[in-house]
């Protein structure tokens, strides 16, 4: 069997990693290729996520893996799940995703639940 070259990122809420894993059939070996910092970039008293900075980092860390391994079979990116990013019909974002500490929505589910029976 040839040995299987599998990329896992996980991008946190502080921090993010690039992961190399190796398969040849009987030993998975696991490797940290790249880690990297995940902070969010006030603007105007908000919190929104660098997503640029993230996409730099995740390239970074992909070429740094296939430089590593020699090949790629697969690809996996995980991230944080309160948070979201509009785009448009070309795949563009809208805006500036707003990070979930960001207190623009402070005090919201008391409203919520005010106007609930």
């Amino acid at each position: 069997m040839t040995t299987r070259s599998i990329v896992a990122v996980d991008i946190g809420a502080e921090s993010g990693r690039v992961m190399l894993a190796r398969f040849d059939g009987k030993r998975l070996a696991l490797e940290e290729i790249r880690r990297f910092t995940n902070r969010p970039a006030k603007i105007y008293g908000h919190l929104f996520w660098d997503v640029f900075e993230l996409w730099n980092e995740i390239c970074l860390g992909l070429r740094q893996a296939r430089q590593a391994a020699g090949h790629l079979d697969s690809i996996g990116i995980d991230t944080w799940g309160v948070d979201y990013a509009l785009v448009d019909a070309t795949g563009l974002l809208v805006g500036q995703p707003y990070q979930y500490r960001d207190h623009r929505t402070d005090g919201m589910m008391e409203r919520v639940f005010a106007s609930v029976p």
